[in-house]
């Protein structure tokens, strides 16, 4: 994994609570809020001046289209929530994925290295179908005495994606504090 270990060792006490708050709420309220998804940009942003201190270490270079120029793996790294946030603003427009869906991926980026783009897109195959079927399973069983008014059990076909995202966010930190550079 492309993931210093160091930093996913970091990050991950101040994710995880994050992303148990976002699935729970998305499962039930159908909406994850903007004060979870500012408060993981925070974290990156914070926390990730400790993991990933820009003033050591080298720079890396780069391009914007004819731009060139060399950041530090931080403004890198933070630079893939403004990417992200774009692509999840015309996704949205475009009925594609809800406002909330678009603003955790974007707060979740930074988070992501570019190595481990293909391992997080799988990761997040896999908590999709496993957040899907543990969802519409628990929608249809005895276990939604539980939480008989959580807003995801009546919304036909809709699914909270924020259980998926969620979840894929946490099992890549975790693999990246075991597995990671």
């Amino acid at each position: 994994m492309a993931i210093p270990a160091g930093a996913a060792l970091w990050f991950l006490p101040f994710v995880l609570p994050i992303c148990f708050y976002v699935a729970f709420t998305d499962m039930r309220e159908m909406r994850i809020k903007n004060h979870a998804v500012v408060a993981l940009a925070c974290v990156f942003v914070i926390v990730g001046l400790i993991a990933l201190p820009p003033w050591s270490g080298d720079w890396i270079p780069g391009a914007i289209g004819p731009f060139g120029f060399a950041l530090p793996v931080y403004a890198w790294q933070l630079f893939h929530l403004v990417v992200v946030l774009l692509f999840g603003i015309l996704l949205n427009a475009a009925g594609v994925m809800g406002a909330g869906d678009a603003k955790f991926c974007a707060a979740a980026a930074p988070f992501v290295w570019l190595g481990d783009l293909y391992l997080v897109l799988a990761i997040l195959m896999a908590a999709t179908l496993g957040a899907f079927a543990t969802h519409r399973l628990a929608k249809h069983s005895r276990l939604r005495q539980f939480a008989p008014t959580w807003e995801s059990w009546d919304r036909g076909k809709q699914f909270p994606m924020g259980l998926a995202l969620a979840g894929g966010l946490a099992i890549y930190l975790i693999l990246g504090a075991i597995h990671g550079s």
